[in-house]
C-alpha cells in the first residue's frame, strides 16, 4: 500500500494493522481509545501555549504534525472498535452543520449558530 494520499478507510486499516500485529487491541476498549484521544489533543495544544499561532507554528511545526496525527490515528482506532464509518460520519455532520450555519448568515461571523 502507496502510503500517501489515502483515504480514510485505507488510514484505519493501517492503524488498525498496527495495533494488531502488536496485540494491543485487548487495551483498546472505546472508553481508553477516547481518553487517549483527549491526552494527544492536550500533548498538541500544548505546541500553541504561551506563544502566538505564528510562534507556535514556526516554533513547532514537526511534533505539531506528530501530535495531531496522534489525535487522527486515535480517532481511526476508535471508530474502527465502534464500527463507524468515518467518511460517513464526517458526511453527516457537515451536512447537520449546513443547516445551524446557514452561508447566508454565518459566512464572515464567528457566532455560534444559536446566536445568528
Amino acid at each position: 500500500m502507496q502510503k500517501n494520499n489515502l483515504t480514510l478507510n485505507e488510514l484505519e486499516k493501517l492503524a488498525a494493522n498496527f495495533r494488531d500485529e502488536r496485540d494491543w487491541g485487548q487495551f483498546h476498549n472505546p472508553k481508553d481509545l477516547a481518553i487517549s484521544m483527549s491526552l494527544e489533543a492536550s500533548e498538541f495544544l500544548e505546541n500553541f501555549q504561551w506563544k502566538s499561532s505564528e510562534e507556535a507554528v514556526a516554533e513547532n511545526m514537526d511534533n505539531i504534525k506528530d501530535e495531531l496525527a496522534d489525535v487522527v490515528i486515535y480517532s481511526l482506532l476508535l471508530a474502527d472498535q465502534l464500527d463507524i464509518d468515518l467518511g460517513e460520519a464526517i458526511v453527516s455532520k457537515m451536512e447537520k452543520n449546513e443547516q445551524k450555519y446557514p452561508v447566508e448568515k454565518a459566512k464572515g461571523s464567528r457566532s455560534k449558530y444559536t446566536e445568528l
